[in-house]
């Protein structure tokens, strides 16, 4: 066990990046790179295990120099990543998953929903697995996309010798062993991880009635599941040899993103965990809440055992939107470049500039309370569907109440509204896991949001809930390091190792004087759910 630190990577959507911590969580230096996306069609999404590896490299590298450590510093490495899906061969070269036939392209991501028929059939279905999945599947799960490719592009479903969960590839390039973690296969591919015999993880007839009984037969999904955090291997010469560090460094089991954000905020809960609620916000925004016994919640992913917090089980919920939809509500807006050539002069982000026009408006119309800006203007925020707890893929969104201009003023309020809107969907799901016993009064946030204090007040007001911020403000980076040091022999367990390497930030309390507010608010909320649905059904001739 050579070294004092650990390096923590993360797979988002839009970009890998790299962090070095040492053993008390103390981030030594961070680096970015892109990632390239291709969107062949309408609902599909796809990337490249070629280019994001490039990425990889490039941020480990620029990280390390940054830090001005030598390889021999690094004891462990691990990886995050989105629950998207990888194809390779026997040789471990890309397959493709794409209608192009591009063999670059052979990552369908997790928000691609070319699937959503096929998770439609499984839900219907209504197989025992489903009810720990919240008992409504979702074209962002690995398997529904996996019949998918086997329907749609039957030669590369053949010619794939190994399916992966992104998370699980990379571990798997840089240590050659093809180990799957606890953390991936139960949250995104059913596998049964509470079940004590290895042979029962995998439900073997619900892979046989859907037709792709061969991923368990001719092992295309791996039958060797490890608890997230143990050692998959050591870093092979070739790999690394690109990313600049030690052959012989310890590579762990692997987790998802927003699991990783979760490890690196619970800490913060000191045990209380039936009252905290980790939300992870970026491109969408996951909500991890965990229970000694399983507790099934329609709508919400789960039960999942152990899938982040060993000997827990973790309810997950989520919006499909939430980063991405802010940024496109915005740039489709007609007063965006201005609003960004002001934002610019003034030495602000577009965020700042507009949190900012936010406190202007409200003082110029008089009100005593931000809040009521948007007591005309209601949005609902559904527009890559609703993830949790509706689960409805096929949910739109709605904005009620424009008005015939299209000005600053107009661009500021908008972005209020969805920014609030947000915050309802966030208490929606806070409020379906309570009606399911647990008491949550806490959020523990993490993630691209969090840098924004109007959506943390927000969230705070609109759900009454107080959000304690972590110490190290990159916590999804954090998590993966908390893996890569118990990897490494570091710590004896998780909890030993989140317990050391998290710490406290600030906290921000609710606003009490806008309870009620918010509570009619959140009613407007449910009823444009209700009223899509309606309208959908007058549509359809029902």
């Amino acid at each position: 066990m050579a070294g004092n630190y650990v390096i923590g990577i993360d797979i988002g959507t839009g970009s890998a990046r790299a962090g070095i911590f040492d053993l008390k969580g103390s981030m030594a230096a961070s680096a970015k790179r892109d990632i390239q996306i291709w969107k062949p069609q309408p609902d599909f999404v796809e990337q490249s295990s070629t280019d994001i590896w490039r990425a990889v490299c490039g941020a480990v590298k620029e990280a390390m120099k940054e830090a001005n450590l030598e390889p021999a510093d690094i004891s462990g490495i691990a990886f995050d990543a989105t629950c998207s899906l990888v194809a390779v061969d026997g040789a471990g070269k890309p397959v493709s998953l794409s209608p192009t036939g591009n063999d670059n392209q052979n990552i369908i991501v997790w928000m691609d929903h070319r699937a959503t028929g096929e998770a439609a059939k499984l839900t219907a279905a209504g197989h025992r697995v489903i009810r720990y999945l919240g008992s409504v599947v979702s074209p962002e799960h690995e398997i529904p996309k996996l019949i998918w490719v086997r329907k749609h592009l039957p030669k590369s479903y053949s010619r794939t010798a190994r399916f992966f969960d992104l998370a699980d590839w990379l571990a798997f390039h840089c240590a050659g062993a093809d180990i799957r973690s606890l953390c991936t296969t139960v949250c995104k591919w059913t596998c049964m991880g509470h079940e004590k015999n290895p042979d029962k993880r995998w439900v073997r007839d619900f892979f046989q009635t859907n037709g792709i009984g061969d991923l368990l037969t001719k092992n295309k999904i791996g039958r060797d599941i490890r608890p997230l955090g143990e050692k998959a291997g050591e870093l092979q010469a070739g790999p690394a040899r690109a990313l600049g560090l030690q052959p012989g460094t310890a590579v762990a089991v692997g987790i998802i993103d927003a699991h990783a954000g979760g490890l690196g905020v619970f800490g913060l809960a000191k045990g209380r965990f039936n009252e905290a609620f980790a939300l992870i916000g970026g491109t969408s925004s996951c909500h991890m809440a965990v229970s000694k016994r399983p507790r099934f919640v329609r709508g919400v992913w789960g039960p999942y055992y152990s899938a982040m917090i060993p000997g827990w089980w973790l309810n997950e919920g989520g919006q499909s939107a939430t980063g991405a939809l802010l940024d496109f509500v915005m740039e489709t807006h007609p007063q965006y470049s201005a609003a960004c050539d002001e934002a610019r002069k003034s030495g602000k982000s577009i965020y700042e500039f507009l949190n900012r026009q936010v406190a202007v408006l409200a003082k110029s119309e008089g009100l005593r309370k931000r809040a009521h800006l948007t007591h005309r203007l209601h949005l609902l925020p559904d527009f890559h569907g609703n993830r949790s707890p509706k689960a409805d893929s096929a949910a739109r969104g709605a904005i009620h109440g424009l008005a015939l201009h299209a000005n600053l003023e107009d661009l500021t309020r908008l972005y209020y509204a969805t920014i609030q809107a947000i915050a309802y969907g966030t208490r929606d799901i806070i409020e379906a896991l309570n009606a399911r016993g647990y008491a949550i009064n806490t959020i523990l946030a993490c993630g691209g949001g969090t840098k924004n204090p109007l959506w943390l007040q927000e969230h705070a007001d609109a759900t009454g809930c107080k959000i304690l911020l972590p110490r190290e403000p990159e916590a999804v980076l954090l998590g993966s390091g908390i893996l890569a040091a118990v990897g490494a022999g570091h710590f004896a367990s998780i909890e030993k190792a989140m317990a050391t390497m998290s710490g406290a930030g600030s906290t921000i309390t609710p606003d009490r004087s806008v309870v009620d507010y918010h509570d009619r608010k959140m009613r407007i909320h449910r009823q444009l759910y209700r009223d899509q649905k309606k309208y959908n059904a007058i549509a359809n001739g029902r």
